[in-house]
């Protein structure tokens, strides 16, 4: 496969020079593709993808959820959230790291982005870790690594581009299904911190606390409910519930008066920018799905592994294994864009359901998140806490296992994805 060669040597020369990604794939796109046509014809073939993979509905929904998560990071959401969980962990042993996690889990879950939870919650959480004794270095794992969970439990932008690169597997089928793992991946987190982590002695439990925290965290964990509620009960679209998801938001930062009208303008500023960000990823990633079919290119990959591997579980294994290095050198959204397409019809292949492996395949993008050379999650929280690389990579390394075992649990046990869904009627028996 020449022009499958040819690809991903452009790609990685272009990323090796630090081209940014969406233009390194344009430029990928529109070199491979003029081997096989005229120069005018893959132009015109490559500008049309371009503006047509972003006329979907579907796709409305990431705008919209990116602008109620920028409203609810500045919105006073977070610190209520933070004062719920810690009111519920506080006693524990190690508590505050917990309290951590299960408020990333909590604010990733409304704003399905980890890098806002990252810097909201680390941002509030980080400071008071370091005051009650724990290491900057610790404190910004627990940040780095719970941030994540926010991307499997709905709901989720990335499941929302899992859906559009996979070729329409039903988003609130990946909603539901991404509930179990995401509660998996907090709990193997949380056992982590408990087996690694040194911290200081826990706080006395209070039960008046723990009733004022939820009542003030009552109105922000309504909007779940709300949003996912709504879904499942067939009550709007996710497009819909993202439009829901904008105006409670709103409303409730308003009525925290943590917002004020006039600070509306620069939130939208600031959700058109992510916005454009990930439609050029999603434009330019798209035009080279289309080249990846045109080309042929998933389906003699599928030929030569299927002849290769007969067992579903060893392929899941050498998938998980691509998946891992190419999260370690590229961003989540061109990762899912450019090897769902072909990496789904090939688990498909092999009797594999797609909601399954693409729970699977965010959980496995999700730590490169957290690695180095790329991943972003992995320096916003080393920024948030003000701490060096060195000084993180050390308390991560627990994380990063804690990780591994949450996939494997994911990857080897289908039923903890497609468990749900299934009960609710979203997939067959």
């Amino acid at each position: 496969m020449p022009e499958a060669g040819l690809l991903l040597l452009t790609l990685a020369f272009l990323l090796v020079i630090r081209v940014p990604v969406a233009f390194a794939i344009g430029i990928a796109t529109v070199l491979v593709l003029g081997q096989s046509l005229p120069l005018d014809v893959t132009l015109t073939t490559t500008a049309q993808r371009l503006a047509t993979s972003l006329d979907s509905f579907t796709l409305l929904a990431i705008p919209l959820f990116i602008l109620a998560g920028e409203l609810m990071g500045r919105g006073g959401i977070a610190e209520r959230l933070i004062n719920l969980a810690r009111a519920a962990l506080a006693s524990l042993p190690k508590g505050l790291a917990h309290v951590h996690i299960l408020a990333s889990m909590l604010f990733g879950s409304l704003s399905g982005s980890a890098v806002a939870a990252a810097s909201a919650v680390g941002g509030v959480m980080g400071p008071r870790m370091q005051r009650e004794g724990y290491s900057a270095g610790s404190a910004a794992a627990v940040n780095i690594s719970s941030a994540t969970t926010g991307l499997l439990i709905p709901p989720s932008n990335v499941l929302i581009i899992y859906s559009l690169a996979s070729g329409g597997v039903s988003i609130t089928a990946l909603f539901v299904a991404g509930y179990v793992p995401g509660l998996l991946l907090g709990l193997a987190l949380a056992v982590a911190v408990q087996l690694s982590l040194p911290g200081p002695v826990a706080q006395a439990p209070s039960g008046p606390r723990l009733g004022r925290a939820f009542l003030q965290a009552l109105p922000s964990l309504g909007l779940p409910l709300l949003v996912m509620g709504g879904i499942v009960a067939g009550i709007f679209t996710p497009t819909e519930a993202s439009a829901i998801a904008v105006l409670y938001a709103g409303a409730l930062s308003l009525a925290y008066r943590r917002l004020r009208f006039a600070d509306f303008p620069s939130v939208f500023a600031d959700a058109a920018i992510t916005t454009g960000t990930v439609a050029l990823l999603i434009a330019t990633s798209m035009a080279l799905s289309w080249l990846l079919a045109f080309e042929r290119i998933p389906q003699s990959l599928a030929e030569g592994l299927m002849a290769g591997i007969e067992n579903p579980l060893a392929l899941l294994l050498a998938i998980n294994f691509v998946l891992l290095v190419v999260g370690t050198f590229m961003d989540m959204t061109p990762a899912i864009l450019i090897f769902a397409p072909i990496f789904v019809p090939i688990a498909v292949g092999m009797g594999i359901d797609p909601v399954h492996f693409g729970v699977m395949m965010v959980l496995n993008l999700s730590i490169g998140l957290c690695t180095p050379p790329v991943g972003t999650v992995l320096f916003v929280g080393c920024g948030v806490a003000g701490t060096s690389l060195g000084e993180v990579i050390r308390p991560l390394l627990p994380m990063y296992l804690a990780m591994l075992g949450a996939l494997a649990l994911v990857a080897t046990i289908p039923a903890l994805s497609l468990g749900l869904p299934r009960f609710l009627g979203y997939l067959g028996p």
